[in-house]
């Protein structure tokens, strides 16, 4: 199968910002294996009991979130399209102590190929700036429901796509994200430098400075009810759909206030919008 080029860019853009991203993050390997986690309650909320249970976890970047999730008692399977990530995440394992399964591929071949092999998973996951490289969420619904075992649920975390509406400075300025219309960017940002700690719980390091990506990179935009439509039509059956008018860890915006736990609020002139949702699905326990 031909790869599609922009897959092929993207993978590029994120292979250039890998070693920026993980130059902010003391000693992750210590963190984990002493029982650091960098997961939220919100995601957990959402998957719900994982111990003992076959873990897929789409889109894991660096790993960390995924070795947080074995941790738990989770069999975790990360997979994501940049080398350069998933080389990470294996290391990560390996000096962690933490066993987890790490592959490197696009999530549609991935998908096809794990259906055709007969895998199955009680839990999947995919979280915070996963719907954005989707350029077929009817297909990444359908292929998430083929590898879902009976009684399984599927859990999402994600930016809300009405704050995509907003320019940096909280200036109402884009229409809002639909139909999958491609965005075009000059590459995947140093958005965990950005940051400044909300994503690097291990320890923040000023690591690169002034990064830029020399690899420019296509994101997709989806507007919240074509994704649970899209799920909805692979046969899933919604069990909860959550929205927060705060940010875990990330800082998309300027002046936004810290609380505890890596959460960003709005400053306070500016009113409460929702900045992520959450969802949960699940496959019926008859269905085959």
């Amino acid at each position: 199968m031909t790869p599609d080029p922009i897959t092929e860019q993207n993978r590029r853009s994120w292979n250039a910002v890998v070693p920026a991203h993980t130059s902010h993050r003391a000693d992750e390997a210590a963190f984990l294996r002493h029982g650091g986690s960098t997961l939220f309650p919100e995601e957990m909320a959402l998957l719900g009991e994982i111990r003992g249970c076959r873990l897929l976890h789409l889109l894991c970047n660096t790993g960390t979130d995924s070795l947080s999730l074995a941790a738990q008692g989770a069999i975790v399977t990360g997979v994501d399209l940049s080398d350069a990530a998933i080389a990470h995440a294996q290391a990560l394992s390996a000096a962690s102590g933490i066993p987890a399964t790490f592959v490197q591929a696009d999530v549609y071949a991935y998908l096809a190929a794990a259906a055709a092999d007969g895998l199955r998973f009680e839990r999947i996951y995919a979280g915070y700036g996963v719907i954005c490289w989707l350029r077929d969420l009817t297909a990444f619904a359908a292929g998430i429901a083929r590898v879902l075992a009976p009684g399984g649920r599927f859990a999402l975390m994600e930016f809300h796509p009405a704050s995509n509406m907003f320019s940096a400075d909280w200036r109402l300025a884009y229409d809002y994200p639909h139909g999958g219309a491609p965005l075009e960017l000059p590459g995947v940002g140093d958005y965990v430098g950005a940051a400044e700690g909300g994503l690097s719980p291990s320890g923040f390091l000023p690591g690169v400075r002034d990064f830029t990506n020399p690899e420019p990179c296509t994101l997709y935009r989806w507007g919240v009810g074509e994704v649970v439509t899209a799920l909805a039509q692979a046969g899933l059956r919604l069990r909860e759909l959550r929205e927060y008018c705060y940010v875990n860890g990330e800082r998309p915006f300027e002046r936004m206030v810290p609380a505890t736990d890596r959460r960003w609020h709005a400053p306070p002139d500016v009113p409460a919008i929702p900045l992520m949702y959450g969802l949960a699905v699940e496959k019926d326990s008859d269905d085959e």
